[in-house]
Order: C-alpha cells, then sequence, then structure tokens
C-alpha cells in the first residue's frame, strides 16, 4: 500500500470514528514550519536572491505529501517575502523533514534595513513570523494552515 493510500484510509477511518460533523479541516493537525535561515544567494542592483530553508514537523499518524508551499515571511517586523511555490516532498508520519526555496525580490519592495544587514555581513539575530499553507496530494484535503514566530541569523544557522 502506498504511503499516500495509507495516509488516505488514516484519514477516512478518523472522519468516520468522529461522526459526521467532524471535517478533514479538524482531522488533519497543522504541522510546525519554521524558518532555519535565509542565506543570500545573489545581490544585483536591481533584485537579490534568497535561499529560504524551512523545518516541518508533522504532528499526525499519517505523511504529509506537500505539493505546494504558501508562504509570507515578515523579518524584524517587516514584510519580506511572500508567494506559492510548487514542492515535491513528503513529511513522514509524526516526523519532520526540510525544505528550501529561491526568492528573487525587487530591491525596491524589500526593506532597505534588512539590506544593510545582509551587505553588510553582520550575524545579526532577526525575528520573523511565518505563515501559509501545505496544500497535500491527499483526496479530499484541503490546504493545511501553518503560523510560526521565531529568530533566525541571516545567513548563518538557526538560532
Amino acid at each position: 500500500m502506498t504511503t499516500v493510500m495509507r495516509g488516505l484510509l488514516i484519514v477516512i477511518l478518523l472522519i468516520g470514528s468522529g461522526g459526521c460533523a467532524t471535517s478533514l479541516e479538524n482531522v488533519v493537525r497543522s504541522p510546525r514550519v519554521e524558518l532555519t535561515n535565509v542565506e543570500v544567494m545573489g545581490l544585483g542592483f536591481k533584485n537579490q536572491v534568497f535561499l529560504l530553508s524551512f523545518d516541518v514537523s508533522n504532528p499526525n499518524p499519517f505523511p504529509l505529501p506537500v505539493k505546494d508551499v504558501s508562504y509570507g515571511i515578515r523579518l524584524d517586523g517587516q514584510r519580506f517575502a511572500s508567494g506559492t511555490t510548487p514542492s515535491g516532498f513528503s513529511v513522514p508520519a509524526e516526523g519532520d523533514a526540510r525544505f528550501a526555496i529561491s526568492v528573487e525580490l525587487d530591491l525596491l519592495q524589500t526593506a532597505p534595513r534588512l539590506l544593510s544587514i545582509v551587505r553588510q555581513g553582520h550575524r545579526t539575530h532577526i525575528s520573523y513570523e511565518l505563515e501559509g499553507a501545505l496544500a497535500v496530494d491527499i483526496p479530499l484535503t484541503p490546504p493545511i494552515a501553518y503560523q510560526t514566530k521565531g529568530s533566525i541569523r541571516i545567513g548563518g544557522s538557526a538560532y
């Protein structure tokens, strides 16, 4: 039996055991998604490219095959990046996974204070707020929302 089929079977059993009032939104628990690193890949006059790394913890007793990631990130209280990106990874049942996305930002839309920190090479701790949703490849399952706050070092490892 494939991982997706096993996950679907668990979801159906959980819905069936909870009665008609139970929906998939109440059965699938939100994963914990943490921003672990913001790395500068390229700084140009007009555009900057960042590699954003994330850790995902799945509290569910079934795997989450992720097909799309929607995200919104605020660094130091300022909007940094947002969007949706196709993905192709799976988070094991009650397990962890990592993924990274490349983000290209326009100089005029990026917070000047954050660019200054990155360009000067300071390893400064920055607070972040992360919210979004994981679209999973489990039939009848809506995107699973997540929201996290924490602190990271720009260009460094997780705090």
